[in-house]
């Protein structure tokens, strides 16, 4: 028994320089990954471009039913954000195009769709499910990435 109280203080300073660790590489903001996405036009977009602004990535597909309760909710803040001089990505994730122009129509959706045909820029960016949003400052940096829309906090989170 004693032994395990000797061992008590060492696995202490551990958790402690660990956690400090983690708190100073929190800090440390990822650099967005670079791409060039075409539209259902052809035209491409690549993210460099729009340095200088912030960007807001919307991942998502057409079946899945939260993204298109998501889409509502971009329908709704979207002339809010264009006029705050945001740019706004939606990127489907594998799936037809033809699919998606019809899902875009049918909704009234007017958003920058980018078709993300292999999959890549979602592996990129570490997606690991549906709808996926990721803000990137004007630096180009990520400093949010999670599956809900971040409305009370976005302005404070481009900001710092």
């Amino acid at each position: 028994m004693r032994k395990y109280f000797k061992l008590c203080p060492a696995f202490l300073l551990i958790f402690f320089f660990s956690v400090n660790f983690a708190q100073v590489q929190a800090k440390t903001l990822e650099t967005a990954p670079d791409f060039s996405l075409q539209d259902a036009g052809k035209t491409t977009y690549t993210l460099s471009s729009y340095r200088g602004k912030p960007v807001l990535l919307f991942f998502w597909t057409t079946w899945c039913p939260f993204c298109r309760k998501e889409m509502g909710e971009l329908k709704n803040i979207y002339p809010q954000l264009t006029q705050e001089g945001w740019e706004l990505f939606t990127i489907d994730i594998q799936e037809p195009e033809y699919k998606v122009e019809n899902f875009m129509e049918s909704h009234g959706l007017t958003f920058k769709l980018l078709l993300d045909k292999d999959g890549q820029v979602a592996y990129a960016y570490s997606v690991l499910g549906v709808p996926t949003y990721v803000l990137i400052n004007k630096k180009g940096e990520i400093v949010f990435k999670d599956n809900y829309f971040p409305k009370d906090t976005y302005k404070k989170l481009i900001a710092e």
